[in-house]
């Protein structure tokens, strides 16, 4: 299976929130409308795996936040159709957002439900590493997180 990934457009939030409803359940899956509003976001890059048949598999976004010595990213989503799962979509979705917040600047951070081992594994072999935990994150489920971060990939005000 060939796979692309693109930058999301606001006709792919009705996709999105039809899989949030799927992979985030007890957790207020987003809206359609909350990705058309994070796609209006200056500082957001969100993007879609899609299939040879332009079926889109996932999704992922990222905010770069601050400039600068004061740059830092935040992985707001990341989602992949069950029946697509394991083929390692999400990894290619994260390395979008990972270069978007390497060009940027700075760590980038995430939260993740803590007993969801498959993504902590995900992000543990791309840098991340577990710096806090958020008791009762996910609402309504009342799940906790941890937070993870990744270090800035280059050493401040080198570019390339």
């Amino acid at each position: 299976m060939t796979t692309r990934i693109v930058g999301m457009t606001a006709a792919d939030a009705t996709r999105c929130e039809e899989l949030e409803t799927v992979l985030f359940p007890g957790d207020s899956p987003w809206s359609a409308d909350a990705f058309r509003s994070e796609l209006a976001g200056p500082h957001n890059r969100y993007f879609v795996a899609r299939d040879e048949a332009d079926t889109m598999l996932g999704y992922a976004g990222i905010a770069l936040l601050g400039t600068g010595i004061g740059a830092e990213s935040e992985v707001h989503t990341i989602g992949v159709d069950p029946v697509h799962q394991r083929r390692g979509l999400g990894a290619l979705l994260l390395a979008a957002l990972l270069r978007e917040a390497d060009d940027h600047g700075g760590p980038v951070f995430l939260e993740v439900r803590t007993d969801n081992e498959p993504a902590i594994a995900l992000y543990r072999g791309t840098g991340f590493e577990i710096v806090g935990t958020r008791r009762n994150y996910y609402q309504p489920s009342g799940a906790d997180a941890y937070t993870m971060r990744r270090p800035a990939a280059r050493a401040e005000g080198q570019r390339s």
